[in-house]
Parts: structure tokens; sequence; C-alpha cells
């Protein structure tokens, strides 16, 4: 079976798709802690500072100046935007802690799996230099910095 050839991302989304490894770390980091019996709260705490710090932010780049590339009738945008909300609504869940972020850990994975294999993938295909510059002004490609308060992971 052959393996399938990377992908080669625009140099103007390659900042977002930096955020999506950070966003899968923290997929994994949720696994770590659920693996090793870590307090819920101490992970939600947690991913309360990613969802404000940088979920946030970077689903408000893909929502202003990413999905317009396609329009907001698009097939995939659609999905990504019910993915944001579904995604959001888990995040702000402080009724069954446990299970949104069991929810969160899984579908936040399938959905950057998505938004990397099919959805960046179309945008890069039918933006115009233009739009890929304005997307790469209004997204900075900034070193992540973590929050060591907590390493629950470890």
């Amino acid at each position: 079976m052959e393996k399938p050839k990377p992908i080669k991302r625009d140099k103007n989304i390659q900042p977002l798709s930096r955020d999506h490894h950070h966003t899968l770390l923290l997929c994994w980091k949720l696994r770590k802690g659920f693996s090793k019996d870590v307090a819920p709260e101490r992970m939600k705490k947690y991913s309360d500072w990613f969802f404000q710090d940088h979920v946030l932010p970077h689903f408000k780049i893909e929502e202003e100046y990413l999905f317009p590339v396609l329009g907001e009738e698009h097939e995939l945008v659609k999905r990504a935007l019910a993915d944001h909300r579904r995604l959001q609504r888990l995040f702000e869940d402080d009724k069954d802690v446990v299970k949104s972020l069991s929810l969160i850990e899984e579908e936040l994975e399938k959905h950057v799996r998505f938004e990397e294999r099919e959805l960046f993938n179309e945008i890069q295909k039918n933006a115009t230099e233009e739009q890929l510059a304005v997307i790469s002004v209004k997204h900075k490609d900034e070193k992540f910095k973590e929050n060591t308060s907590d390493e629950f992971w470890k």
C-alpha cells in the first residue's frame, strides 16, 4: 500500500496548520490525563485556558478570513461551522465535565484532521493570492506559549 504524500500547505496558511498541531497536542494531553486518572477539574482548567487563548482566536480567523474563500453555503464550510458550534458548547459545558472533556478529545481531533485533509486543501485550491495574503496578515505565526501552571499530562 502506498503511503499518502504529505500535504504541501501554502505558506500563508501554515501558521493555522501549526495551530492545529498544538490543538492535537491538547487532545493527547486529555487522553494522558484520563489514562492517569487525573482529576477532571484539573483537565477542565487547562482546557478552558486553551479554549480562550487558542481555540477561540483560531476559530475567529478561520471564520472571518478562510471560510469566505469558499462561501458559507459550501458543504465543507457548513460542516466546519457546525463543528465549531458543537466544540464551543463542549468547552463551555460545566455540568458533565468528564463527558465533555472526553468528547472534546475525540471530536476536536476529528475536526482538525477534517480541516487539514479536506477543508484547507479546498480553500488552498480556490483562494486568490490576495485572499491568501490577507490570511497571512491577519494571523501571525507566533510561538506557542504553553500554560505550565499544572502539567497534568506528565
